[in-house]
């Protein structure tokens, strides 16, 4: 059985603009892969104004976002990737893929789909809790992808995690 795949995504959201500044996703063997994004031109508002979000860092410590593209198709094709479901991860998967005028090679699920019995306010409850738990901080996207983990090994969707 190959372990279900997680993702979340981190982003910068002001009243102009929203787009995703550090994704983090995990492979069929339960490893992470984590990476800071580069923003596209494109999503950046004319303004400047991006609250809180340093831009500088984003392009210099950035992966392009070609070259995410790239590692995305070839660590997720045909999947079915699930998330938290609390953030707008739908829409900044496609912005990822439309700045580069291609599909997302997986599909986005919420955990709910994958842990069945459980309505998705207890589960987004016990992520939390999980997070709290191991002292995670939820504003790295690698946590939350490890508290997915957590999560579905949990709830027995996982064999040897």
């Amino acid at each position: 059985m190959s372990i279900p795949r997680f993702l979340d995504i981190e982003y910068c959201q002001t009243d102009d603009v929203l787009f995703p500044t550090a994704i983090a996703w995990s492979l069929a063997d339960g490893q992470m892969k984590s990476v800071v994004i580069a923003p596209d031109d494109a999503w950046l508002p004319e303004d400047g104004d991006l609250g809180d979000i340093d831009l500088l860092y984003l392009e210099e410590q950035g992966v392009p976002v070609l070259e995410l593209v790239r590692e995305l198709h070839e660590d997720l094709p045909d999947q079915t990737v699930y998330v938290d479901g609390m953030d707008p991860d739908e829409i900044l998967v496609d912005l990822i893929f439309s700045a580069v005028q291609q599909d997302a090679p997986f599909e986005i699920a919420p955990i709910a789909d994958l842990i069945s019995g459980l309505d998705s306010d207890t589960i987004e409850d016990q992520r939390r809790q999980l997070m709290f738990d191991e002292g995670l901080e939820p504003q790295l996207p690698e946590n939350g992808v490890y508290a997915l983990l957590l999560l579905a090994r949990e709830a027995g969707c996982l064999d040897d995690l």
